[in-house]
């Protein structure tokens, strides 16, 4: 049976995605912070879903933990076969006033985990012809908003570029590219949604459905939602000096 490893795991997108390979059949190894909470999700889906459930704590701003999860990514005996990088955090201060450890923080988690889990998974796959990576990345990446947006592009060109690289092979690499979305992701940050149009908002399992489809299909991008695939593809199109303002 398939494993799948999925970052940020307990909540939002990542708990979505891990419900649903959990459902297709895949076993799963969950990482986050949240140890208590990560047993309970964990034991949940063996239970519904009769899979193997481990759990990996890990904070991936410390370098000693994030190298727990690449050391399981490279763990041949026990292969990944789909990597979902999906944890991740938003900072809702202007980079001019923002407190300088978290932002290190966001790169460190939206940047350098994302290409090391990569880096620890890829030769296993390449050697087998085969596996999926799934870069958690956002509808932002394509305007100038601030560093968390910087950070999601990266992501966004990243995931473009191991595309091509591996185009000759079974290997899929999508990014995921959701607009406003619910879950806990802004209560968390801080941040005031109550004066966004009901429409803007998208549910985790639209999202992670339409990703999953698009992985299946070999799609780089995927933009869920109607208003978030017109925003992006203005954003593409538009003068930058337009899509700055915008941002």
């Amino acid at each position: 049976m398939a494993t799948a490893l999925i970052t940020g795991a307990t909540a939002g997108i990542g708990a979505a995605y891990a419900k649903l390979l959990a459902k297709e059949g895949f076993d799963l190894v969950l990482v986050a912070r949240d140890l208590p909470r990560l047993k309970g999700v964990a034991k949940e889906l063996s239970k519904l879903y009769k899979i193997k459930a481990e759990t990996i704590k890990a904070d991936l701003t410390k370098p000693a933990q994030l190298a727990k999860v690449e050391k399981r990514l490279a763990n041949n005996s026990k292969p990944i076969e789909v990597l979902i990088n999906n944890a991740g955090f938003g900072l809702k201060d202007s980079f001019l006033v923002s407190n300088l450890a978290r932002e290190q923080e966001l790169l460190d988690v939206l940047v350098t985990a994302p290409m090391r889990l990569s880096h620890a998974v890829l030769p296993g796959m390449i050697k087998r012809n085969s596996g999926s990576i799934v870069n958690v990345s956002s509808v932002a990446s394509f305007i100038a908003g601030g560093t968390y947006s910087a950070a999601k592009s990266y992501l966004t060109v990243f995931s473009e570029y191991l595309h091509t690289e591996l185009r000759d092979t079974n290997i899929k690499v999508s990014a995921l590219c959701p607009g406003f979305t619910r879950t806990e992701f802004h209560a968390r940050g801080k941040m005031k949604m109550s004066g966004l149009p009901n429409y803007m908002w998208t549910t985790v399992d639209q999202v992670v459905a339409k990703s999953w489809r698009y992985v299946k299909a070999g799609k780089v991008i995927c933009i869920p939602g109607w208003q978030y695939m017109l925003l992006s593809s203005i954003a593409r199109i538009a003068p930058r000096p337009l899509v700055r303002k915008l941002g």
